[in-house]
């Protein structure tokens, strides 16, 4: 009878332990990973002053060809370089922007200086010029627009076209039948900092105190300029190419001449887009990933064929855009000679 008593506790004991678990494995908690979980879908937040046509296009080729989730915020203000570059600096303690793809390099450069980028070297960017890179990463430039000299081909036969800027403070051509946009404002600015960034201060002021003191007319902008070209009120105007091959395109008696492209030239301006990755940003693997896809030589044919750059910056690069052998000057170098250039430019042209 004991012995039967016995068996039928060790039996209720085992079965309680067993309710219990006390013998079996721990069961999983959610902390611990199962077995055929999907992995975490990847995304990047980008901010970009480039105009929605041509960058949403790119965005989503992105999404599609690396499965990274693109969250884009664009800025339709008519300052809208400058609104992003303040919606960056105003988040800096908590980050919401990952990549910033701006269409000029000067409010990059602001950002670089107040500390609000994190650098990256691409490894795609080793056949960028280094005057189109910042030398610790912490920018890239790519593609983008030209300066060029715009002769009307009904006043001036081609052997007489100008070939360098110097050319426009020679006696070959009387002041009055050249244009330039004012040159405190927009590219024409850029222009005149990369000079000075180039010759020094002395000979870059000096080069515009000739443009003054010869009469070059002074106009209320690029299109202006392109506009007094085509029209033939000017022999040369000094324009941007995406201003020029519109008048091209629509088949004006017109053509683009890019100065300085001699062997040891000075070169000519090239007004780029730039990339940067912000610091602390909450996606810097899928930063880096976008670094990569958006400066390449594939992107920038891409955005030529979109009609958006005009050009390459890499100088033997084997594209259908213009060719253009740019200024040796580093970025960094034009926008440390922006405030000086200005200044002396609003001293020489308000007079």
């Amino acid at each position: 009878m004991k012995r039967g008593i016995s068996f039928i506790m060790a039996a209720a004991l085992t079965l309680g332990l067993c309710a219990c678990g006390g013998t079996q494995q721990p069961q999983q908690t959610q902390s611990q990973p199962q077995e055929n979980q999907p992995a975490q879908a990847r995304e990047i937040t980008i901010y970009t002053a480039v105009d929605q046509v041509y960058s949403e296009q790119i965005f989503a080729e992105f999404e599609e060809e690396t499965g990274i989730q693109v969250n884009a915020v664009y800025d339709i203000e008519s300052n809208k370089t400058t609104g992003l570059t303040n919606k960056i600096l105003a988040e800096a303690e908590n980050p919401v922007c990952d990549v910033f793809w701006n269409n000029e390099f000067v409010q990059t450069i602001e950002l670089q200086n107040a500390g609000a980028l994190q650098p990256y070297v691409s490894p795609v960017a080793a056949d960028i010029p280094d005057a189109y890179k910042d030398a610790d990463g912490y920018w890239t430039a790519f593609g983008g627009r030209a300066r060029t000299l715009l002769v009307n081909t009904e006043l001036l036969a081609e052997e007489d076209w100008p070939t360098s800027i110097y050319d426009l403070i020679s006696d070959k051509y009387p002041g009055e039948s050249i244009a330039i946009a004012y040159p405190m404002f927009g590219t024409t600015r850029t222009q005149a900092a990369a000079l000075y960034a180039a010759l020094g201060p002395e000979e870059g002021r000096a080069f515009f105190e000739a443009i003054a003191d010869r009469g070059v007319q002074i106009v209320d902008g690029n299109s202006v300029t392109k506009d007094m070209a085509v029209s033939g009120q000017v022999a040369i105007g000094y324009t941007d190419t995406d201003d020029a091959k519109v008048a091209v395109n629509d088949g004006a008696p017109v053509a683009m001449v890019f100065t300085d492209q001699e062997e040891g030239g000075l070169g000519n301006l090239i007004t780029p887009n730039t990339v940067c990755i912000i610091k602390d940003c909450e996606h810097p693997d899928e930063a880096k990933e976008f670094v990569d896809y958006i400066i390449s030589l594939e992107m920038e044919k891409k955005l030529i064929g979109m009609d958006f750059f005009d050009l390459s910056i890499r100088p033997d690069a084997d594209v259908e855009g213009l060719s253009v052998k740019g200024m040796t000057v580093n970025l960094n170098d034009v926008y440390d000679m922006l405030e000086t250039a200005s200044a002396d430019m609003q001293e020489i042209f308000a007079r």
